[in-house]
């Protein structure tokens, strides 16, 4: 299917316009005045014998192109667009819901620049790599929430991602299960393979991790892990309002709290999962090595919807505003010594023979 559309790529120009009723006010005082000032020297016959080339219709003229000039210019900055195509494409793919913990423990500088900083970076390149597929994120720390649902508008995967942080989930703790019972109720009804990637350190799990897994295994969805941190692991870093560090997080006793990643649980998810477990670290994130994985699984067909790039048509308007511009340049207040010959109301005497 083909539609035209038009849309201006900076629409906030055209307010521009509202220039025009201020412009015509202005010329029509100027005039006002003008022709006052006049009357007050001299009656209008003595006027059109001592001024013979002054113009009435000229300044009206010269004012109506001004306008349509200016009017053309408007429209060229506002860089009006046509020309784009809604096509539906065949497409091949899965669908990947992206399960991201945001708990206070991925602030652990123990992955640079953090856990969770290293973690969207890595989704950064998975999402670049996408060609197909649609992709989804979830939030999670005490509790799950969606992000963004499964699209393929990766230019909105983006968006959203760029906006994740700690601060997002009020409650602390890693609610690996509700984000899978999540993944599983938000994916459609569609016969496309699904997969499910958490990202966490898997710190202060719920036990229900490894039976959500499973359930979403039988469900037909593979489930891998990438377990974020050093076995030695890191402290949590303390910021203040302005992004400054002050310290790092303690426990009743006042000791510095040490989060490590748990390992044994991200490997039990995915094998419960039928998928693969990946460790990050500061030279590789893992998630590649699970796109890899995921691009071997059977991809289904899917019709998607897409949009042609826009052309630019400020072309044509530059042309006319340049061309208009000039014109009322060049075209004087007062008409030329010819003009002021040619009276086709003048009345001619007839010499009698």
């Amino acid at each position: 299917m083909e539609t035209n559309i038009l849309k201006f790529e900076r629409p906030e120009m055209l307010y521009l316009l509202l220039l025009i009723p201020v412009i015509i006010a202005a010329f029509m005082i100027a005039n006002y005045l003008k022709k006052r000032s006049l009357k007050r020297f001299a009656e209008p016959q003595m006027l059109r014998l001592l001024m013979p080339l002054q113009s009435a219709t000229r300044p009206w003229i010269k004012i109506l192109i001004f306008i349509f000039g200016y009017t053309s210019l408007i429209v060229a900055l506002a860089n009006p667009q046509t020309g784009s195509r809604m096509e539906e494409v065949k497409r091949e793919g899965i669908d990947i819901f992206i399960a991201l913990d945001v708990s206070n423990s991925m602030l652990a500088e123990d992955i640079a620049p953090n856990r969770l900083e290293r973690s969207k970076q890595a989704v950064n390149r998975l999402i670049d790599k996408l060609t197909g597929d649609r992709i989804g994120i979830i939030v999670f720390a005490g509790k799950a929430y969606i992000q963004l649902p499964v699209t393929t508008d990766y230019a909105a995967a983006r968006l959203f991602l760029s906006t994740i942080n700690t601060d997002i989930v009020p409650s602390q703790g890693t609610a690996i299960a509700d984000a899978i019972q999540m993944a599983l109720s938000s994916f459609d009804v569609s016969e496309r393979n699904k997969a499910i990637i958490i990202i966490s350190d898997g710190e202060d799990h719920e036990v229900d991790a490894l039976k959500a897994a499973q359930q979403a295994a039988e469900a037909g969805v593979f489930v891998y892990t990438i377990g974020m941190g050093l076995a030695d692991g890191a402290p949590i870093p303390v910021y203040n309002q302005f992004g400054k560090q002050t310290g790092f997080r303690k426990d009743n006793k006042n000791n510095t709290i040490i989060t490590k990643l748990n390992e044994s649980l991200m490997q039990q998810i995915a094998a419960a999962g039928n998928g693969t477990y990946v460790r990050a670290s500061n030279i590789r994130s893992g998630l590649e090595t699970i796109f890899n994985e995921i691009n071997s699984i059977a991809k289904s067909e899917i019709d998607a919807k897409i949009f042609t790039d826009y052309e630019n048509r400020f072309q044509l308007f530059i042309g006319i505003a340049i061309f208009l511009l000039l014109a009322e340049s060049l075209l004087a207040w007062r008409k030329s010594k010819w003009e002021s010959k040619i009276n086709l109301f003048e009345k001619k005497q007839i010499k009698n023979e």
